[in-house]
């Protein structure tokens, strides 16, 4: 029977250099593997971030991944000079904030209740 196994979420950059260090900072590492032009971040045993340079495409994702830690990893980004859109609480206790990227991307981090 046919599968789907892993999840590779495309973020497009304009400037390589530069987003594969604003993504060091936001993900606290290195890139996990470099292949090619692509940077790949694992976030799960089946999931990865893959930056790329795609300047007619940059500024368009929309990422969600779910966090434990907000608070910290929030005061993380601040300490490296990057800011956030407003944190959120909807109605069944998520936290939910917007983090853009140099480019417009926006990656958000989702923290469940009582993580």
């Amino acid at each position: 029977m046919a599968s789907m196994n892993r999840l590779y979420s495309v973020v497009a950059v304009a400037d390589r250099a530069a987003a594969l260090e604003w993504f060091a900072v936001f993900f606290g590492r290195q890139a996990d593997e470099v292949i090619g032009t692509e940077a790949l971040w694992e976030v799960s045993d089946t999931a990865w971030v893959v930056v790329d340079e795609h300047t007619e495409r940059a500024g368009n994702a929309l990422l969600t991944l779910e966090v434990d830690g907000l608070d910290e990893i929030l005061a993380r980004l601040a300490a490296h000079g990057i800011g956030h859109e407003p944190v959120e609480t909807y109605d069944n206790g998520v936290r939910h904030v917007v983090v853009p990227d140099p480019d417009g991307n926006k990656l958000a981090l989702a923290e469940a209740p009582g993580s």
